[in-house]
């Protein structure tokens, strides 16, 4: 179970009910490079759920601590919440902020945040655990799940959409983007859409980020496990793993759910129209703190997706001719998970590899983050679109503090 140290200091809160979670394995999973992607200890099905320790504000990190109440000050400030681990230990979770300005509601560690791009990780672990199944394989062509399907892509398989390989041009990349972004759609209707539009480039020979990519998998999903997306993700992984407060809102009915907010030049704006609809498989899901961290731990031990699907998730499989990304090494593009040396983007800078996601959308900015070598995990939520900067600097003060290394203080520019 997660082991919560005693409140450190700062902030007494009380603490909430029990409730449960899966027990999750304790392997600590070696390095990671570019060449030997992650292998986890095998999945063990056989354990059942365990009481989880009472909810409780932890603060063991000291430069975090002073860093994070300092900059969560003030009309501009960062608001959101922040989560620590080592191992199964919580280091330090925490929340800053406002969940609705209007009500004058407070954010709580319980709090739901939109999780946007981080929801791509489940989209890939589903595809993945269908394999592990023998339902599919990373390898079928995507016309094998989509009839009729355009001789376009009779090239594309399953690992190109996983990977941003395919060349089906992203959502964002298409005309009237405006509109659409605004207007529900099902999940037919994104299907239909991206059948009208030309590859940019031939399946595999390039890699460029693909919400519509992911909203294909969704189909495949649907498909090859004759349920919606959203029920594949409950029972499969959610139910399972005891994420009470982890779904979608893909139909627009989830409730309880943080207000995001931007800053324009009016000043703060909440965002009320997520319309999450149009990223069903893409951006969808809603998440919290602890539920986050119950999904690291499984994943990156073994208890979702078999060592061979997890090595997949975890290899590089962009193309050796693609470029360095604004003059700094390129990132290794998974499947649903990036991995790059995150540390060099702040200073003093620290070269230990990341596994981790961002998401961004309708008022939020997230990056989740796991340093294997350490066993370290780091969730940052923020229900502000444009706090994008803060939250990266956050991720990595709160690495580096884990991992005893110098504390960073800017981004480098």
């Amino acid at each position: 179970m997660f082991h919560v140290p005693r409140h450190a200091g700062g902030h007494p809160r009380l603490t909430l009910a029990l409730i449960t979670l899966a027990v999750l394995g304790a392997a600590v999973v070696s390095g990671v490079a570019s060449s030997r992607p992650l292998v986890p200890e095998a999945v063990d099905q056989t354990r059942g759920p365990a009481p989880r320790p009472p909810i409780e504000v932890v603060q063991t990190l000291p430069e975090l601590t002073e860093a994070l109440d300092r900059v969560s000050r003030g009309g501009r400030g960062f608001s959101g919440a922040v989560l620590v681990a080592r191992g199964d230990q919580v280091l330090f979770r925490q929340v800053y902020g406002m969940a609705d300005h209007a009500r004058d509601k407070p954010l709580a560690l319980e709090s739901r945040f939109r999780l946007a791009s981080v929801s791509k990780q489940f989209t890939a672990a589903a595809i993945l655990k269908l394999q592990d199944e023998r339902v599919l394989s990373v390898y079928d062509p995507l016309c094998k799940w989509i009839q009729p399907c355009p001789a376009a892509w009779e090239p594309i398989r399953l690992h190109h959409l996983l990977a941003h390989t395919s060349g089906v041009p992203d959502l964002m990349a298409r005309p009237a983007w405006g509109l659409q972004r605004v207007t529900p759609a099902t999940v037919e209707e994104l299907t239909e859409d991206s059948k009208q539009y030309r590859l940019q480039f031939p399946p595999g020979s390039k890699v460029r980020y693909d919400n519509a990519g992911y909203n294909l998998l969704g189909t495949v999903v649907e498909k090859a496990s004759g349920v919606s997306l959203e029920t594949y993700l409950q029972r499969t992984f959610f139910t399972p793993l005891g994420m009470d407060d982890t779904g979608s809102d893909a139909d627009g009915k989830a409730r309880n759910l943080v207000t995001g907010y931007a800053h324009f030049p009016g000043g703060l704006t909440a965002q009320n129209n997520a319309n999450v609809s149009i990223v069903f498989a893409a951006g969808a899901l809603y998440s919290t703190l602890d539920d986050m961290l119950v999904w690291e731990r499984a994943l990156h031990h073994g208890r979702v997706i078999s060592p061979r699907s997890y090595a997949q998730m975890t290899a590089d499989h962009a193309p050796d001719s693609t470029p360095k990304e604004r003059g700094r090494d390129r990132r290794d593009w998974g499947f649903g998970l990036f991995t790059n040396s995150l540390g060099r983007q702040v200073r003093p800078a620290f070269e230990d590899r990341q596994i981790y996601h961002t998401g961004s959308w309708s008022g939020f900015r997230n990056l989740v983050t796991y340093q294997p070598d350490a066993d370290v995990t780091v969730i940052v939520l923020s229900n502000n679109y444009h706090q994008r900067d803060q939250v990266f600097l956050i991720s990595q003060q709160a690495v580096a503090e884990a991992l005893g290394r110098p504390f960073p203080t800017t981004l480098a520019r």
